[in-house]
């Protein structure tokens, strides 16, 4: 930074708050930019006579507003020229589909305009999602974390403090209430659904569901659970198998889906082989989607959480700083497809 940081060592404002307000000011006058370099701690401190403490407060209440960033070796500098932000949140998700867009654009709407948001991505590989976290904490205001594995990430997310960590949509059984964790109760969530769907279900021989496995589908294990107590309880002729092979598929039988490239081939095989949804063959996919509404002649039945509401309800969570577990409700939407 080309001229040194100035403040009144004699004014009421903090002089933290002076540093703050400085560094704002030369970047509403396009005097610093993304990327750029700041001074060290060690050089404010000498520039200016002021302990060390107040220039590390002033850092990070920057950081915290996601103006500046830190990283090793390089030091502080700018990260966003965004100043109107009042808070900058940090998400981070597994993977983008389309309910997850649903529920991102409404988080972000309940959120609101001044709300900053950098969105991650982990694809289940833990590596990632455990980096991904610890190279950016102090940078952020708060922190919204899908921790799609079907092990214990705890030791992971506890490095966030628990007043700005928000778990969503899966439940870390080791953490206590005094997180705040909004999540689907799967096991409960899919076997309420299946049990809803049981009179469509009797007419098929046998219920199938498939995991997607080659494409890198992530199934949390309450599902499963949930699928084997159904089946269990009802009598039910149930399997589950790797991936979908429409080869492999029979007429008089059910099948559970969750990928929407698995729905169109399957749906496309049921044309081919002039066999009726709802009646010859039967289909069910968990998570509604846009394209589930439309899809094949009448649609797909599907067992789906309301991401609109999950949304909302993320966005009530972070302005409240509300603890504790939430689980969010689901139902049956039936469609042609049953």
């Amino acid at each position: 930074m080309k001229n040194k940081l100035q403040i009144e060592p004699k004014a009421q404002k903090p002089k933290y708050q002076q540093i703050v307000d400085e560094i704002i000011e030369r970047i509403q006058q396009g005097l610093l930019k993304r990327g750029d370099q700041l001074p060290t701690i060690n050089e404010i401190t000498a520039s200016l006579g002021v302990a060390r403490m107040t220039v590390i407060r002033a850092y990070e209440e920057l950081r915290e507003r996601g103006i500046v960033a830190a990283q090793h070796g390089k030091g502080y500098y700018i990260a966003s020229t965004n100043i109107q932000a009042s808070m900058h949140v940090f998400v981070l998700f597994d993977a983008m589909n389309a309910y997850k867009e649903v529920l991102f654009h409404a988080m972000k709407e309940a959120l609101g305009e001044n709300v900053s948001i950098d969105l991650f991505f982990h694809y289940h590989d833990l590596k990632v999602f455990e980096n991904v976290i610890v190279n950016n904490i102090g940078n952020y205001n708060f922190y919204i974390i899908m921790p799609h594995f079907n092990e214990d990430v705890s030791d992971i997310v506890k490095q966030i403090s628990k007043d700005k960590l928000l778990i969503l949509d899966i439940d870390v059984e080791q953490l206590d209430e005094e997180y705040a964790v909004l999540y689907q109760d799967f096991e409960q969530n899919f076997y309420q659904g299946l049990t809803e769907a049981l009179p469509m279900l009797r007419k098929y021989e046998s219920l199938t569901l498939f995991l997607s496995k080659n494409q890198f589908q992530y199934t949390p294990k309450g599902i499963l659970i949930g699928f084997n107590k159904f089946c269990e309880e009802y009598q039910v002729k149930g399997e589950i198998v790797d991936n979908l092979d429409v080869e492999n598929l029979q007429k008089g039988h059910a099948y559970i889906l969750f990928l929407e490239n698995d729905l169109v081939r399957f749906v496309n095989f049921t044309h081919k082989k002039q066999l009726k949804l709802g009646e010859d063959i039967g289909l069910l996919s968990y998570d509604d989607t846009p394209i589930k509404e439309i899809l094949a002649e009448d649609g797909i039945t599907t067992i789906s959480n309301d991401f609109v509401q999950m949304g909302k309800m993320v966005g009530r969570m972070v302005h409240n700083r509300q603890k504790g577990k939430i689980a969010s409700t689901s139902s049956l939407i039936v469609r042609g497809s049953l």
